[in-house]
C-alpha cells in the first residue's frame, strides 16, 4: 500500500529491481550472470552517451515488416523499452521518428530493434535512446505477421516480456525480475572492486601475479 493505492508484489519488486539496477554498467552485469546473459552486434544509434533501465516490451516482426510495432506503440507504458526481434534482418529500416516520436509521447525510455532504423539524427536531437542492428533508409512493409509480449531473441540474447533491460554504450542486458536484487548487489560489488583494481594500478600497488599463477595452472 502506498498513498493509499494497493501495488501489486509483482509491480513493487520490478520497481526494486529497477532502483537497484540503474546505473550499473551492462558489462558489470554480464559478468556478475556468468557472462552468458548480454547482446551481440548491436549498437546505439546516438552520438551522445546512453544508458537505459526499463520494463522489456517485447514484438517479434517479420523481417521488413513494422505492423506490428504499430501495433505495439498504442500499448505502450511509461518506463517500457520497446524490445524489437526484427529477424536481424537491415535491409529495411523497422522504426523512425515518427514511431519514436510516439513512443516517447507515450512515455517509453528507449527503442531496442534487431533489424534496422532511420532518421538516426531525430533520435540524438530528442536523446532518446535507441540500439540497433544497422541504419537504413529504406522503409518498411506492413503486412504482417508477428507477435506482441512474448519472448524474442535480440542481438543473440532472450528477452522475456517484463525483464528489466539496462543498457548503456557497451550495450543490453536482460534480467528477469526475481533475479535483479541478488544481481544488482553482485554487480556492486564488483564495481567496488574494480575501482579499488584501477586505484590500485594508478598508484603503483598493482600486482599481476595471478596472471603466472594461472598460466602455471594451465601448463604454460
Amino acid at each position: 500500500m502506498a498513498n493509499g493505492i494497493f501495488i501489486h508484489p509483482r509491480q513493487e519488486a520490478f520497481a526494486e529491481g529497477v532502483q537497484a539496477l540503474q546505473g550499473l554498467p551492462s558489462s558489470v552485469i554480464s559478468d556478475v550472470m556468468g557472462r552468458l546473459v548480454g547482446t551481440t552486434g548491436l549498437h546505439p544509434v546516438n552520438r551522445s552517451q546512453v544508458s537505459v533501465c526499463g520494463n522489456a516490451f517485447t514484438v517479434r516482426v517479420r523481417a521488413g515488416d513494422n505492423l506490428l510495432i504499430h501495433q505495439a506503440l498504442d500499448m505502450l507504458k511509461p518506463g517500457d523499452v520497446l524490445v524489437v526481434d526484427g529477424e536481424g534482418d537491415v535491409s529495411r529500416a523497422l522504426v523512425g521518428e515518427i514511431m519514436m516520436t510516439s513512443a516517447r509521447m507515450q512515455g517509453a525510455l528507449a527503442f531496442v530493434i534487431d533489424g534496422a532504423v532511420r532518421d538516426v539524427d531525430a533520435f540524438e536531437t530528442h536523446q532518446f535512446p535507441c540500439w540497433a542492428r544497422g541504419i537504413n533508409l529504406r522503409g518498411p512493409y506492413k503486412e504482417g505477421p508477428g507477435s506482441i509480449n512474448s519472448p524474442v531473441s535480440v542481438g543473440g540474447m532472450l528477452v522475456n516480456p517484463g525483464d528489466i533491460i539496462v543498457g548503456d554504450g557497451d550495450g543490453l542486458v536482460a534480467i528477469t525480475p526475481a533475479e535483479a536484487l541478488a544481481v544488482a548487489k553482485k554487480a556492486h560489488d564488483k564495481v567496488a572492486d574494480e575501482k579499488a583494481t584501477i586505484e590500485d594500478i594508478l598508484h603503483g600497488r598493482y600486482s599481476s601475479a595471478w596472471v603466472s599463477v594461472a598460466l602455471k595452472q594451465k601448463g604454460v
